[in-house]
């Protein structure tokens, strides 16, 4: 996937049958399920792929425990069906992973038990293990740091977790190998139409070289998650609001808040949500809030009363308190809730179903869900696409499509930090051996090498120090410091590989400090 060879497929094509607008979850499933279909397909993104919400994520792959207690039978069985497809298509990016809710009280061993008993039936045949009731002793010895005062008894239950960014990134290697035209860093300015109002094509703005392109097509999906407004306003002469952003932030901390396998979860925080504490790649990452944002944003900024609210709920629940000392990384993503129909309902209650808008002008887009039922999402939008005419009808082929790097993975296998790139990993070593520079580690505190860098640029389209260090290899979620200590070594690498000079090394380490501080605490706030 070389962004000079996508370059010129965009050049080379008069006319495409699906133009997808946005490069996270939604836009990158879309394509994917539109070239594996046989249409002639291009997806374009403004930024990187998996630059917003979809690197964002609390990364579990789940049915949504919260949505049964709301009685969305629907939507948890839809979520869990798709759960079990992608732990058989990308099993090297999911894991089966064991929570356990810890109860202080004694009827809330039994009420969860059944609760997620119903869970599991749901999930049918793709039922990652059974949900069980267990003791004090064994809780305690499950979650060897959780708080004892008070411990009634504890439920296990199974749920997905998963590397988001990387997944993103191999969905887009997918859709390249079936034929799809990928590229980033190129924004969609204005939306081309015809004497009867009818949108007909996106004009782009290659971000690099300053170009523009009109690019026609058939079927324009509009797959921008929080950005979903602004092609609204270049779509639409009445403005309507289709999103509502939500924020939820993550605290990142050492392993030691929460030895052993497995993950940490309260049903009912203060505020009515749901909290995890999960593993993931050797630290803990522990979320989320729910606060409702005014306006959109690249880089979302926790807030003082969020990271206040999930370190006090973390420490309530947890006997090795974690303080803001301990924070690793912090970091924020923003949810694009579809907007309700009346106004003033709170987060909770908005819908977390996908909902597709075919408009007056033909323009689809598509608003809500989830990062689990990506793939349903995007057989929903083609399908959509289908019935309103735009294209010819072709079935779905993406049920059983392995996602580049699928391979299954054991515990031991995930003990190298290179499982993430599953099939993958012997051309990383291959890489290794014959560019021995490139055995050299990011940074001294931790695994990753030059060798995964170099591999991002050349075959992930890794254009800045940010798209290296937070989405592909994620030393900027786990551990925000060293990432920053990190950045001019990477952004060397870059220049040598992709021709820039002294004064563009320069500019981008700064560029990188600049994002990097939305993800500290303390001096840097």
């Amino acid at each position: 996937m070389k962004r000079s060879e996508q370059l010129s497929k965009l050049k080379d094509t008069e006319k495409w049958d699906v133009i997808v607008i946005g490069g996270g979850a939604s836009g990158l499933g879309t394509a994917l399920d539109a070239a594996s279909r046989g249409y002639k397909t291009i997806l374009v993104e403004a930024v990187d792929f998996a630059k917003g919400t979809s690197s964002r994520s609390t990364k579990l792959v789940h049915g949504g425990v919260r949505y049964l207690e709301q009685g969305d039978v629907h939507l948890v069985k839809e979520a869990l069906k798709e759960r079990g497809l992608m732990a058989q298509n990308a099993g090297h990016l999911v894991k089966n992973q064991s929570f356990v809710i810890p109860n202080y009280n004694w009827w809330g061993g039994y009420f969860y038990t059944i609760g997620l008993t119903i869970y599991d039936l749901l999930a049918g045949r793709l039922s990652l293990g059974r949900s069980k009731y267990i003791s004090k002793r064994k809780t305690i010895e499950m979650l060897p740091n959780v708080e004892e005062k008070g411990l009634s008894s504890g439920v296990i239950y199974h749920d997905g977790q998963f590397d988001d960014s990387r997944l993103a990134i191999n969905i887009a290697q997918t859709a390249a190998e079936k034929g799809a035209c990928i590229i980033n860093y190129c924004k969609v300015v204005n939306l081309l139409k015809d004497d009867n109002n009818q949108v007909t094509g996106v004009q782009v703005l290659d971000q690099e070289t300053g170009d523009k392109y009109d690019l026609k097509g058939s079927a324009i999906i509009n797959a921008t998650g929080v950005f979903t407004n602004a092609i609204m306003k270049l779509n639409d002469t009445v403005y309507k609001k289709y999103i509502v952003p939500s924020q939820g932030i993550h605290l990142v901390f050492d392993k030691s808040f929460l030895p052993g396998d497995h993950a940490l979860m309260i049903p009912k925080t203060s505020d009515g949500r749901v909290l995890f504490a999960v593993p993931w790649h050797n630290r803990i990452v522990v979320g989320t809030t729910d606060t409702l944002i005014k306006k959109q944003s690249l880089e979302p900024i926790a807030l003082e009363t969020e990271i206040e609210f999930v370190l006090e709920t973390a420490q309530r629940f947890l006997a090795k308190k974690p303080t803001r000392a301990d924070v690793l990384s912090v970091f924020a993503g923003l949810r694009p809730l579809a907007a309700p129909e009346e106004e003033g309902k709170s987060t909770k209650e908005v819908s977390r179903s996908h909902k597709i808008i075919v408009s007056e002008t033909g323009l689809i887009t598509i608003t809500g869900g989830k990062w689990t039922t990506y793939r349903k999402i995007a057989e929903d939008i083609i399908d959509k696409a289908i019935k309103t005419r735009k294209i010819p009808a072709k079935g779905c082929n993406t049920e059983h499509l392995a996602i580049h790097g699928n391979q299954p993975t054991t515990t031991l296998d995930r003990e190298n930090h290179l499982y993430i790139y599953g099939s993958d990993i012997p051309k990383i070593r291959q890489l290794q051996q014959s560019e021995p520079e490139l055995k050299e580690k990011v940074h001294p505190d931790h695994e990753f090498t030059m060798a995964e860098v170099a591999w991002a640029i050349r075959y992930e389209m890794a254009r800045t120090v940010d798209d290296i260090l937070a989405r592909r290899v994620r030393l900027l979620f786990l551990d925000a410091r060293a990432a920053v200590q990190s950045s001019e070594k990477v952004a060397r690498l870059l220049a040598k590989e992709l021709g820039h000079d002294e004064a563009w090394i320069t500019q981008e380490i700064e560029n990188f400090k600049d994002i990097s501080k939305g993800f500290f605490l303390s001096e840097f706030r």
